[in-house]
C-alpha cells in the first residue's frame, strides 16, 4: 500500500502551490469540508487521515512509531514529498498544529508558510507557563478515557467544542470520537495530552499564523500568546469564533483569516 492510499489521501484544486490540511484528535479528513474548497482555486488541495482515523489503514498503526508526534510528522513528510510539495502551505488543527512544526523543522523545503489552528505545545500546566489543565486533571481525563471510551466522548466532545447553542456541533464531534478505535483512541490521547513540544519551537522561522479562538479550553488564550512569542515569524489572529473547532463552528471566519494570510 503506498503512502498515499495508508492515508486516504484526497487531492483536488489548481494551483502550483500546495495546500496540506490536517486534522485534530478523533477527527478526520471531513473536519476541513467547510473550510478546503475555498481555496481550490488558488492551491492544490491536499486532505488525508492520520493512521488510525477516518478511512486510512488501521493495520499500518504502529504504537512504537506513534507514541510521539514525531512519528505523525514524519507521516506528514513522507506524503508531502510522495506528492512532490515544495513551499507549501501546512493547515494544522489542535494537535496537528505541532506535528505541522516537527514536519517543518524536519523538512524546511516543504512549507513556506504554517497555518496553526488552536495550537498547543503542552497541555499540562508548568512554572511560569500556562497550558490549560494541572497535571491531575490530565491524568483523570486519560484515565476516563481507558475506562469508557464512549462515555468520555459523549461527556468530552460538547465541551471540546463548545458552542452549547448550536448542539449539532457537538453530536457531530461525539460521533467522530466514537468512530475511532478505542484503543487508538486511547494511544493518540496519550500522545497528545501528555506531550511537551515547547523546545520545539525554538529554531523555527517559518512564517506561521496562529489561530486563536476568543474562548478555547482545550487551548486558551494563553498557549496561543506563548506560541506567538516562540515562533519569530509568525502572527497571532485572535478569532470571534469560540470552542476548539472553528473550522466546523465558524468556517466563514476561519477561511477568511487563513485568506488574508496566504
Amino acid at each position: 500500500m503506498t503512502v498515499l492510499q495508508r492515508h486516504n489521501v484526497k487531492v483536488s484544486g489548481r494551483g502550483e502551490r500546495a495546500m496540506i490540511f490536517a486534522h485534530g484528535f478523533g477527527c478526520d479528513q471531513n473536519m476541513w469540508r467547510f473550510v478546503a474548497p475555498a481555496f481550490e482555486d488558488r492551491f492544490r488541495v491536499i486532505l488525508f487521515d492520520h493512521v488510525g482515523a477516518g478511512a486510512s489503514d488501521l493495520s499500518a498503526y504502529d504504537p512504537a512509531r506513534y507514541e510521539s508526534l514525531t512519528g505523525y510528522a514524519d507521516d506528514v513528510v513522507e506524503l508531502a514529498r510522495a506528492l512532490d510539495v515544495t513551499d507549501g502551505v501546512f493547515v494544522g488543527h489542535s494537535v496537528s498544529a505541532m506535528v505541522g512544526v516537527l514536519a517543518a523543522k524536519k523538512a524546511p523545503e516543504l512549507f513556506r508558510d504554517l497555518v496553526l489552528v488552536g495550537p498547543s505545545p503542552r497541555y499540562i500546566d508548568d512554572e511560569g507557563y500556562v497550558g490549560g489543565f494541572s497535571e491531575a486533571q490530565i491524568h483523570e481525563l486519560l484515565d476516563f478515557l481507558d475506562s469508557n471510551h464512549m462515555g468520555w466522548s459523549q461527556a468530552m466532545a460538547p465541551v471540546i467544542m463548545g458552542n452549547p447553542d448550536r448542539p449539532e456541533l457537538g453530536e457531530e464531534l461525539t460521533n467522530s470520537f466514537c468512530r475511532t478505535d478505542p484503543d487508538i483512541a486511547r494511544r493518540f490521547a496519550r500522545t497528545t495530552f501528555l506531550s511537551d513540544n515547547r523546545a520545539d519551537l525554538q529554531g523555527v522561522n517559518t512564517r506561521a499564523l496562529i489561530l486563536q479562538c476568543s474562548e478555547d479550553v482545550i487551548a486558551p488564550r494563553e498557549v496561543g500568546e506563548y506560541v506567538h512569542r516562540m515562533l519569530p515569524n509568525s502572527q497571532l489572529v485572535i478569532l470571534q469564533a469560540t470552542g476548539h473547532c472553528p473550522n466546523l463552528s465558524a468556517p466563514e471566519e476561519t477561511v477568511s483569516a487563513i485568506q488574508a494570510f496566504v
